[in-house]
């Protein structure tokens, strides 16, 4: 299968490229949640509430913006390889992006549970807990980045 280059300046043609969404979208979870688990780790060393605050709220955003990026990738899937199987790079990628964004969700979910328990306190394993899932997601980026031509052998 050979793609056709994009012209970076024609809008219309960037923007329903059959898998332009996704590779657009997929910053922003990646983002939110590196700086959500950043924040975390700061209001764990300095505790200063404002930073767990901000650690909730990135990680809730990262959490959101994970379903449209899930969805736009399985769209991709059947647009672009026409839902053929999958194998090599592109399911390892389809799999640890599914597994990502649960993990995101996840994290987050430790947020809402630490919050209305009132708790203060950050314990050390969901600061594991957030390295271990930001090394599963920089996993699926770097898959990613070799899927769109970014990352290249050699």
């Amino acid at each position: 299968m050979i793609m056709a280059a994009l012209n970076p300046f024609d809008i219309r043609q960037a923007l329903l490229a059959k898998h332009a969404q996704h590779v657009v979208l997929i910053h922003f979870p990646i983002a939110l949640f590196m700086a959500g688990a950043a924040f975390d780790f700061l209001a764990h060393w300095t505790k200063r509430p404002t930073f767990a605050a901000a650690a909730y709220y990135n990680l809730a955003a990262a959490a959101l913006f994970t379903v449209p990026v899930i969805a736009t990738g399985l769209l991709a899937w059947q647009l672009q390889l026409e839902g053929q199987k999958l194998e090599g790079i592109l399911l390892e990628h389809l799999v640890l992006g599914i597994a990502s964004g649960v993990l995101i969700c996840l994290m987050w979910w430790f947020h809402v549970r630490a919050r209305r328990a009132g708790i203060d306190r950050i314990p050390e394993l969901r600061l594991a807990t957030e390295a271990a899932v930001g090394v599963v997601v920089a996993a699926t980026a770097h898959l990613g980045g070799f899927l769109s031509g970014v990352n290249l052998p050699g």
